[in-house]
């Protein structure tokens, strides 16, 4: 009998163990209801750096709007839910998705071939570019002229892959400096504490056209990329009916107007 109930124990672990094994990598056994928790829930947590013009960050009443703000808060709208805004640590966004703190990414977030490797991404929505700022009377017109030069960035962003992706010009400086966003990396430019500053092109646009700053975009950049929205792995469905959203919302005219408000000209790529 002793046998026989060891036999049995060892038995339901191992069938415990592959269930579970299974449902971490999305088997057969893991069901993705996804989709259907949120609705349930009739919440959507959306993680964002609430730091982050014109994608997301917070007015002159602490309020957080932006373009990405717009389209999330249409889509929770269309799919019957409450949409909570979540700031969190740019630097942990990842971490904060896979421990279930927030339902997906949400905020200028740019897809890469090694953030693909453990999120599930969304088509691409916005097209955006490395570029590098600098003040209105500095000398330098290349990335060549950087050379010795002192440049921030925003810790956690594609900023630094596009600076590590570029060696030759990363050995070519002085030093990078890591802020914890790019709105302080952008003011310490402004007092001199840095010769130029590494950024999101639209983040760039956005500043300079808000604050009125003497800054300038080099002609080069440090390459093009694309925004996404950032899921758990195994969050299909989720992915996929805030994506079919969006194509709607394209189709009747919204993201346009959300674009244009924001970004000052219906550059959406979604649907096109």
């Amino acid at each position: 009998m002793k046998k026989i109930g060891m036999a049995v124990v060892l038995i339901l672990m191992t069938a415990l163990t592959a269930t579970a094994a299974a449902r971490r990598e999305g088997g057969t056994t893991g069901e993705d209801r996804s989709l259907d928790s949120i609705l349930s829930r009739k919440k959507l947590v959306l993680g964002l750096d609430d730091s982050f013009p014109p994608m997301g960050f917070r007015d002159e009443r602490n309020e957080i709007v932006g373009y990405d703000v717009d389209l999330a808060k249409e889509v929770a709208r269309r799919l019957g839910v409450e949409l909570v805004l979540q700031p969190i640590d740019w630097n942990a966004k990842e971490q904060e998705l896979n421990t279930g703190e927030i339902d997906c990414i949400w905020n200028g977030f740019t897809i890469t071939e090694e953030r693909k490797q453990n999120l599930l991404f969304t088509p691409p929505y916005l097209k955006n570019a490395q570029v590098i700022v600098v003040k209105g009377n500095s000398p330098v017109t290349t990335l060549a002229g950087l050379a010795g030069k002192t440049v921030g960035t925003q810790m956690g962003s594609s900023s630094i892959d596009a600076i590590d992706d570029a060696p030759q010009f990363k050995a070519s400086l002085n030093e990078v400096i890591e802020y914890k966003d790019f709105l302080t990396a952008l003011m310490d430019l402004d007092v001199g504490g840095v010769d130029a500053v590494v950024i999101d092109l639209v983040v760039a646009n956005d500043n300079i056209n808000r604050s009125g700053k003497n800054f300038r975009i080099l002609t080069e950049t440090l390459g093009e990329e694309e925004f996404g929205i950032g899921f758990r792995k195994n969050d299909r469905a989720l992915a996929d009916r805030v994506w079919a959203i969006l194509l709607e919302m394209a189709r009747d005219g919204t993201v346009a107007n959300i674009a244009t408000q924001w970004l000052g000209a219906d550059i959406s790529i979604i649907g096109k």
